[in-house]
């Protein structure tokens, strides 16, 4: 079944084009949306949760149309942004049963899903510990268990390695290839094709433009990925 489907996106800044006829269909699975900066990744997420909303074009979510059911359809949606949005003078747990009860719930339920979602990205034993105290890391990964509390179907999650070293950003990226394999729709915003892995699938953004989907493997076909993906956006930012 199809987890996410996108069908002619367009969206406009004033005269300013940011998306224009994007479409592609997910299943579960870890699907990279790979484009350079300004490439028009974080208007996708913000029309995919509804932050903005557009007439152009249909997306749907876990079967609902996020036009004519929008609860229905982000209530399948876990969200990581790129700014984290954490209280950092509340311990861990509070942080997730804060969040928990945004979503209806509480008590004993919402402390087992808080566990369980700390406990598959490795964070059950900083449960006590204020968030101020963690490190990037580890502040990622809480988020990502965070926006796991209500079970979602599909994850997106918007270049959330930014500003961390390389030893954290494989980390996470290890962590959400993992929950990719037990049957959740991830898809991961970025620029970096170190975070790629050959059997990911790649969606491949440009100026507001979907220039390929495919697997990473058939896409570089045994080039360096970072060199065809220069090739196809006319970009030197590519990170090997």
């Amino acid at each position: 079944m199809t987890a996410l489907s996108v069908t002619d996106l367009g969206y406009s800044y004033g005269p300013k084009r940011a998306l224009d006829g994007v479409s592609f269909a997910l299943r579960p699975g870890f699907t990279a949306l790979l484009g350079p900066n300004g490439a028009g990744k974080s208007t996708l997420f913000s029309l995919l949760t509804r932050l903005f909303v557009t007439r152009e074009g249909q997306i749907t979510v876990a079967g609902h149309d996020m036009a004519r059911a929008p609860r229905a359809a982000l209530s399948r949606i876990g969200v990581v942004f790129q700014q984290p949005t954490l209280d950092l003078d509340m311990s861990v747990a509070r942080n997730m049963r804060y969040f928990a009860a945004l979503h209806g719930i509480a008590g004993r339920e919402a402390d087992a899903r808080a566990a369980d979602a700390l406990d598959r990205l490795g964070m059950a034993e900083r449960s006590a510990e204020k968030v101020r105290n963690l490190n990037g890391g580890h502040r990622r990964r809480m988020e990502i268990a965070r926006a796991l509390i209500h079970r979602p179907q599909v994850l997106l999650l918007d270049e959330p390695t930014v500003g961390l070293d390389f030893q954290s950003r494989q980390a996470i990226v290890d962590h959400v290839h993992g929950l990719a394999g037990n049957g959740l729709t991830v898809l991961w915003a970025t620029h970096l094709v170190d975070e790629i892995r050959d059997s990911d699938d790649v969606v491949v953004l440009h100026q507001g433009r979907v220039l390929a989907h495919d697997s990473a493997e058939r896409l570089h076909r045994g080039a360096p990925l970072s060199e065809v993906f220069m090739q196809m956006t006319g970009g030197t930012e590519a990170a090997r």
